[in-house]
């Protein structure tokens, strides 16, 4: 009966298991039928085993498979999916990587120009340095002489309001 009822209806599996399916279902009925004459015996309470009871249990079953399929082909489905967001992770990692490879060599590259330029600037600043020190010598030796030129000039300034006093009367007496 159940291999009439099942025949049509698809379940995912080989045939072999399919025919293990019916014969199961056939031997839950048996068992079924046996458990009530059980009941009968033990508590005087007649139950049966209807055809309608026993379609009633296929269909039960059907409806059960047709849940725990469709949960299952969602799951597959998230699993495809989160495969599929892995394998895409896996590219742009990649991707990222060869990139990362190229910057480190651009990094290098600006980082061995940047350690130039530092090194001519410093250069440059030893020397602005040097030269500055000169010119400071230089400054240095003028300021000495125009300290020098300023005595020099004090002295002199000095010796002539000395001698004024005589350049005066010589002025007067010229007429």
């Amino acid at each position: 009966v159940a291999q009439h009822f099942l025949a049509s209806y698809h379940i995912e599996c080989t045939d072999e298991v399919k025919r293990s399916v019916f014969n199961t279902m056939g031997t839950i009925q048996d068992i079924v039928a046996e458990k009530c004459i059980e009941y009968f015996e033990r508590y005087r309470r007649r139950t049966f085993v209807t055809p309608k009871s026993y379609l009633s249990f296929i269909g039960g079953y059907k409806t059960i498979y047709q849940e725990k399929f469709a949960s299952l082909g969602s799951l597959s489905e998230r699993m495809r999916t989160g495969l599929a967001k892995l394998m895409e992770a896996e590219v742009s990692v990649n991707q990222l990587s060869k990139e990362l490879v190229m910057k480190e060599k651009d990094l290098a590259i600006a980082s061995k120009k940047a350690d130039e330029v530092l090194l001519e600037v410093t250069m440059k600043a030893h020397a602005a340095e040097k030269v500055k020190m000169q010119v400071q010598t230089v400054k240095d030796k003028a300021q000495a002489i125009v300290d020098d030129i300023a005595i020099d000039k004090a002295a002199a300034e000095e010796k002539l309001e000395a001698a004024r006093p005589a350049l005066e009367e010589a002025k007067a007496a010229l007429q």
